[in-house]
């Protein structure tokens, strides 16, 4: 029998986002033709489609000749035509047609290598970013790719997922690219009691890249969900292969609310967004762009090995978290009890002090202890 294992860790969901239990996103790895724009299904984005945004982005004030296209592209006017057409069923602003040339009317706020790319460049994310107009889950497609040998630093955006996996069997589908809905491949020189680090560095890495860009401050509650105000906007679900003694791989998927203009009435108390909490949109690509570079950043810190490096993403993580010290909470495990958070043990476990003592919270379902049900 294969010894390896794989285990879900960071105990919440992750791209679902709220604690009605809603996680991460993605489906398969799908084989593209590249000779031709694809229709609107499942599956990797023709880069042909990122090479015309590109383009026109690069070039906004000018009106660009389909012929232009083309040649930049190595392509005909009528394969243009059709991925300009593509573009603007998916929400790009394109103006003019064939006969006149083509024009970006606004940024495209789309999570396209050609963009997220070179915004990024230096970390281990810029040359393997992959993305997808529609996917089932980013995480379950990583998951897989992982196994076929993907490399670290690969990561899988897709601009709404169809069938996001939550727990006990919930499903949650993310709003069509109002939100960050990404996965990232890791293989860190980490045992598999160490996993719980990327779910914290994770969370971190949100919370840093949302304050930067937005100037709003987030909350980080243990271990892998992040608040504004008390209410969720980003979820983070950890997986990983492991043997033993030794993680395989592990990916990290991350959903972050972004532009979404309201929840329905069941998640309104719980749920919210960077433009709820703002008043405003932000730009995914500027929030996803600082979202990867701290990350890349904390990872490295992460694989030095030391001791430092441990104690320094602790005491980051108990900073921006509310819930790390002297916060009543109530646990949703072992039956359920309540305590005083006492910070986080060497291994990045919750400890709560509790009538009965010090206990160590091995899985999630934290919240505060008078916010039932968030």
């Amino acid at each position: 029998m294969d010894s390896s294992i794989v285990r879900r860790i960071g105990i919440r969901r992750a791209l679902s986002l709220f604690n009605r239990d809603s996680d991460a996103h993605n489906s398969s790895i799908d084989n593209v033709n590249t000779n031709r724009v694809q229709p609107v299904a499942e599956g990797l984005t023709d880069a042909r489609l990122g090479h015309v945004v590109r383009l026109l982005s690069d070039n906004a004030t000018l009106v660009i000749s389909g012929t232009r296209i083309a040649e930049e592209l190595g392509t005909s006017r009528s394969e243009v035509w059709r991925a300009v057409q593509h573009l603007r069923e998916l929400g790009v602003r394109i103006t003019g047609h064939p006969a006149e040339g083509y024009q970006l009317e606004s940024v495209a706020d789309l999570l396209l290598p050609g963009i997220i790319g070179p915004l990024v460049s230096g970390t281990m994310f810029a040359p393997r970013i992959r993305h997808y107009f529609r996917i089932g889950s980013t995480n379950v497609a990583a998951m897989e790719a992982a196994a076929k040998g993907e490399p670290e630093g690969s990561v899988l955006f897709a601009e709404q997922q169809t069938a996001g996996r939550g727990r006990g069997g919930n499903s949650w589908e993310s709003a069509p690219s109002d939100g960050i809905y990404c996965s990232v491949i890791l293989r860190p020189q980490l045992s598999p009691a160490d996993a719980l680090l990327l779910s914290l560095i994770a969370g971190i890495a949100v919370a840093e890249a949302v304050e930067q860009t937005t100037g709003l401050h987030p909350d980080l509650r243990w271990p892998n969900d992040v608040l504004i105000e008390e209410r969720k906007f980003c979820g983070i679900l950890t997986e990983m292969n492991a043997e033993a003694t030794r993680v395989r791989y592990v990916v990290v998927g991350i959903g972050i609310n972004v532009n979404q203009p309201s929840f329905s009435a069941e998640l309104e108390p719980i749920a919210t967004s960077l433009c709820i909490a703002s008043g405003r949109e932000w730009s995914r690509v500027q929030v996803t762009a600082a979202l990867l570079k701290s990350l890349d950043a904390w990872y490295r810190r992460l694989s030095d090995g030391t001791a430092d490096s441990r104690s320094a993403i602790f005491r980051k993580f108990e900073e921006r978290s509310s819930f790390a010290r002297s916060r009543l909470v109530h646990v949703d495990e072992e039956g359920g009890y309540e305590g005083v958070t006492e910070g986080l043990d060497n291994r990045g476990f919750l400890l709560v002090r509790t009538d009965r003592g010090l206990r160590t919270v091995l899985s999630g379902g934290v919240r505060a202890a008078n916010a039932q049900g968030r």
